[in-house]
Order: C-alpha cells, then sequence, then structure tokens
C-alpha cells in the first residue's frame, strides 16, 4: 500500500530552463511536498512508489519514450485516476504539440504559462483533495473485502459447508462505485450474523445441556433438547435455503407446472395463513398456459407472497390472487438481461393495504430488509422470491401506493416441450436391504461420510467408502459389487457428476445419487442430471436419504 509520505506528494517534470525549480518553490511556500524528476525514466521510478500527482511540462513529453509512462496509467487499480497538470505555451495546439497526449493520459488539467503562483497552487490543492477521495474509496474496498472474510466464517461455523457468495459481496467494486449499496452490504451482513448467531445458541446450548445431563445420569426429558436442537438447525438451514434462492444458487427442480391446480391446492393453507377479517378471492384464468418452474420453490413463493399481503392488511381487507397469461416483448426484455421475448404465465398477489412509499418499492428485494417490527420478519422472503423467478428465466415486479395497497407479480416462462404422461403410484420399497446390496459413499467431508454410513449400515446395506474422485475410480475398475453411487457434488479436484460419468464408463447404466449443499452447475437440475440420477440437497432428513436409496436400488 502506498505510504503517507509519498501519497501526496507531486511529482515535476520540466526540464528546461527553471520551470521545475520555481513550481518547487511555490509548492512548498503553500505547504506542500514535492520532488524534482530529471527525466521521464526517473519520474516513472518515483511514480511507482507513489504520489498525489504530477506536474509536467509540455516539451517534457516530445522526443521522449511515453510507453512506460502510459503503461503506468494504464495498470492503475479500479479506484484510482492520477491527477496531471500539464504546463503548456500559450497559443492552443499549433503551438503545443504535446497537448495530443492528453486523452492517453487521462485525468489531465492544462495551465497555460506565464502562470500566475495562485492558479498553480489552487490547482495543485484541487487535484490533491481529489487523489484523497480515491484513498478513502481505497480504504473502503478493503474495509469490504475485510467484511466479506468475517462473513464467510460466521457461515463456515455451522458445519454445513454453506458456501454463500451474495451479489453484494461479489460486486465489491461496483458496491463502491454505487454508495448507496454499502447499506444493503451492512443489513446483510449484519442479519446473517445476528440470525445465525441466534441458532447457534440454540444448538450449542441444547447440545451442552444434553451432556451435562448425560454426565449426571439423567435421562429425563432428553426429548425437549433434542427438539430445540433440531428446530434451530432446521431454521439456520432454512435461511441458507433463502440465501441460495436470493443469490440465485438454490438447485432448482424445474419441471411443466399447471398454476391454477397449484394455487387451488393450495388453496385452505391460504386461507388458514391469513385473518378472518381479510377476504381471500381467486381469479384464475380459464385458458391459462402451462409453465415451467420448480414447484416448490413456486408453493413457497406464493405463501410469502399471501402473507406479506396479510401483514400488509391489520385492520382487514381483500386479498386477490389472479393468473394470467402474458406476452412480453421485446423492448420490456430488453431492459432486463435474463429475460426473452416470448410467452409467460403470470401470478399475481393483490392486497388493499397499506401500500408502500417508492422509498421502500426500491428496497423491497434486498435481503434482510423488512418494515415489520423486530421479531416478526426476517426480511428474505421477497429477496427469495427475486432470485427465484431471475434463475427461472422469469421476473417479478411490484406495483404499489401508499393508503391503497400492492400487487406483486410473478412472471414464469411458458413450458415449450411435451407434457409428460402420469406415472403410475410407487410401490412400496423394503425397508432394509435384502440381497447384500451395496453403495459406494464418496464424500469428502468425514462427518458427512460417517453419517451416511451409519445409516446405511442400520438398513442393512453393504458400503465402500472415498474421499474424493481419485480414491473412487480404482473401486469402479474392481470386482466389488456396487449397486449405487452416492457422490457429493463439491468434491476437491473432480466433481461428482464428471466422476459419475467415468463410474458409468466401468459401470454402465450404475444409479446415482448427488449430495450437494452448494454447487453452482447443479443449480437447473434438468440440465445437470441424466436418466438414472436423482439429486438430494444438505442439510437432508435421514428418511430423505433412505427413502431415496430404497427407491433407486429397488428400481
Amino acid at each position: 500500500m502506498i505510504q503517507p509520505a509519498t501519497s501526496e506528494r507531486a511529482l515535476i517534470l520540466a526540464p528546461l530552463g527553471r520551470d521545475s525549480q520555481i513550481a518547487m518553490m511555490l509548492l512548498n511556500e503553500a505547504g506542500f511536498d514535492g520532488v524534482i524528476s530529471a527525466d521521464l525514466p526517473h519520474l516513472c521510478s518515483e511514480l511507482e512508489q507513489g504520489a498525489g500527482l504530477l506536474l509536467i511540462s509540455s516539451e517534457a513529453l516530445l522526443r521522449s519514450d511515453l510507453g512506460p509512462l502510459l503503461a503506468l496509467i494504464d495498470q492503475q487499480p479500479a479506484w484510482s485516476d492520477l491527477p496531471i497538470v500539464l504546463l503548456t505555451h500559450h497559443g492552443g495546439p499549433e503551438q503545443n504539440p504535446a497537448s495530443r497526449f492528453g486523452p492517453q493520459l487521462g485525468n489531465v488539467t492544462f495551465l497555460e504559462r506565464p502562470f500566475h503562483p495562485e492558479t498553480l497552487i489552487s490547482l495543485v490543492a484541487t487535484a490533491l483533495r481529489g487523489r484523497r477521495r480515491q484513498y478513502e474509496a481505497r480504504d473502503r474496498l478493503v474495509d469490504l473485502s475485510q467484511s466479506e472474510l468475517r462473513l464467510q466464517n460466521t457461515l463456515e461455523t455451522l458445519e454445513q459447508q454453506v458456501e454463500e457468495r451474495t451479489a453484494q459481496l461479489r460486486h465489491n467494486e461496483e458496491v463502491l462505485r454505487q454508495s448507496q449499496k454499502m447499506e444493503a452490504v451492512g443489513q446483510l451482513t449484519g442479519g446473517i450474523a445476528h440470525d445465525f448467531n441466534n441458532m447457534l445458541t440454540g444448538i450449542i446450548g441444547s447440545l451442552e445441556l444434553l451432556r451435562r445431563r448425560l454426565a449426571r445420569g439423567r435421562t429425563d426429558d432428553l426429548d425437549s433438547l433434542i427438539d430445540l436442537g433440531v428446530t434451530s438447525a432446521n431454521r439456520a438451514a432454512g435461511l441458507t435455503h433463502r440465501l441460495l434462492a436470493f443469490s440465485r444458487r438454490q438447485s432448482l427442480d424445474s419441471k411443466p407446472v399447471e398454476m391454477n391446480t397449484l394455487v387451488v391446492s393450495m388453496g385452505e393453507l391460504l386461507q388458514r395463513s391469513i385473518d378472518e377479517s381479510i377476504r381471500l378471492e381467486m381469479q384464475l384464468s380459464e385458458q391459462l398456459w402451462v409453465a415451467e418452474a420448480d414447484p416448490n420453490q413456486l408453493e413457497s413463493a406464493l405463501l410469502n407472497l399471501v402473507i406479506n399481503a396479510r401483514d400488509a392488511m391489520p385492520d382487514g381487507g381483500k386479498l386477490v390472487v389472479t393468473t394470467s397469461n402474458q406476452r412480453l416483448e421485446k423492448p420490456f426484455t430488453d431492459l432486463h438481461s435474463n429475460l426473452s421475448p416470448g410467452d409467460y404465465v403470470k401470478l399475481s398477489v393483490s392486497d388493499s393495504g397499506c401500500g408502500m412509499p417508492q422509498s421502500t418499492i426500491n428496497r423491497a428485494f434486498d435481503p434482510f430488509f423488512t418494515t415489520k417490527p423486530i421479531g416478526q420478519g426476517t426480511g428474505l422472503g421477497l429477496s427469495m422470491i427475486y432470485g427465484f423467478s431471475k434463475q427461472s428465466r422469469g421476473h417479478v415486479a411490484i406495483q404499489s401506493k401508499v393508503g391503497e395497497g400492492t400487487t406483486v407479480s410473478l412472471y414464469l416462462p411458458r413450458y415449450g416441450g411435451d407434457l409428460p404422461q402420469d406415472q403410475p403410484a410407487d410401490s412400496q420399497h423394503p425397508l432394509f436391504a435384502q440381497n447384500g446390496e451395496t453403495v459406494l459413499i464418496v464424500e469428502d467431508d468425514p462427518a458427512v461420510r460417517a453419517l451416511v454410513s451409519t445409516v446405511l449400515s442400520d438398513l442393512g446395506y453393504a458400503f465402500v467408502e472415498a474421499c474424493d474422485a481419485d480414491s473412487a475410480v480404482p473401486i469402479f475398475d474392481s470386482a466389488q459389487r456396487i449397486d449405487l453411487l452416492i457422490s457429493d457434488v463439491g468434491l476437491p479436484g473432480m466433481n461428482g457428476r464428471q466422476l459419475a460419468e467415468i463410474g458409468r464408463q466401468y459401470r454402465p447404466g450404475l444409479k446415482v445419487l448427488f449430495i450437494t449443499g452448494y454447487a453452482e452447475h447443479a443449480a437447473v437440475r434438468g440440465g445437470f442430471l441424466d436418466p438414472g440420477m436423482q439429486m438430494i440437497t444438505k442439510p437432508f432428513t435421514f428418511d430423505l436419504l433412505t427413502a431415496k436409496v430404497r427407491e433407486m436400488i429397488s428400481a
């Protein structure tokens, strides 16, 4: 980092006459520090040590190799825009051929000679003020980077290997250029820390109490402590899920969705979620297209919108759920990078509540932003819907007027393929292994590997373990029986998807169950899974794991 002693000095290059000495004297009298350079190479050498501005005479740029100087200017970090004062002669471009270098030099101010001393000092003072603001921007960038590290450390303490990379923290330079996003980053960091610390308190506290009671031989009322720990852990898992949804990194299982059927099936749940003083209406289009989306995430989004609408009507009112077909044309989709012109299915939730001012609408999708009282909202509902819509190649919009109500509309792409045929109901699969079925478990986390193998062992399955893909490949190339491969997606080196491809080269038709906490390339399952492959996300219940194992081995 540039040291304070050099960060505000003026580097002077005026080799003809006494310009350099006069400029140095004027700067010193005004309280500014400076260094006189004999030639351009010396100036570049000093510039590498740091400078507040350059003071260069136009003749110094002529008949000199400007390559090193221009290279240093081009290599400035994003926060830097080095001020340059170029001393010229009176008479315009004809008398100042060096002025053509102005665009290449960047932040240049021209000062005609002869100049008044106060003019020079004023230009230098202005340049240094701008330079100090650049240093402040640099320091904010460093602070933001340190905040990101602290956030990552907080997530790692959950031992769920959550790799939450939010849009705000992935674009630090953009945050600096757009200062209004700084508050959103602080809101995100504080919200995660607050919620996770509460959940960790429940998890760690319940485990400590369990240890104390078992040490004293007390076995009464242990179920309540276990329930407390599991509840807190599930809340933490839900929070990471919503964060991944906001950052568009959740694993989506997109498929054809009959929107009207989904809304009607949720009618009873939606009715129970609102107050008796609120009248729920459904206005569903009869000729509605089939949408393409993850139905579970869509249900969660609809429930969130209805709850938000309920909270906006504390004194009662009307809540309307509407479906319709919508054609989005190019002038609209050009404003949104993830949208393509075409057919969309629109789901809207309208309320007659208090409405929102424009300042609130502008921040409504920010993570952890909420207008609800403390303890009554996480501020992740709309941000999750925003991420879900973008990852689904859709769109979400808010229309609201204070005192009149709010409408939130979710646009999802129309399904363009052939509708799948109804599948017969699954038959009951045996609970325990029947004939020595063997599972290959590939997981780099020893704790997860041990838990999975223990669960399978309890069900009578044989298992073989590997900590990475390199250790698993020789097992495929052996006589070892393998009925199912269970593999983490995010393995070190070769990932789980690549390992499955190699496994199927050795053993065609190999069944594969992927487990993942976060995998960017597995975010859309339809493009990730081949026939005979399924996926579950961490953290998962052992009931789900055993059900998937039984289903896939019995198939």
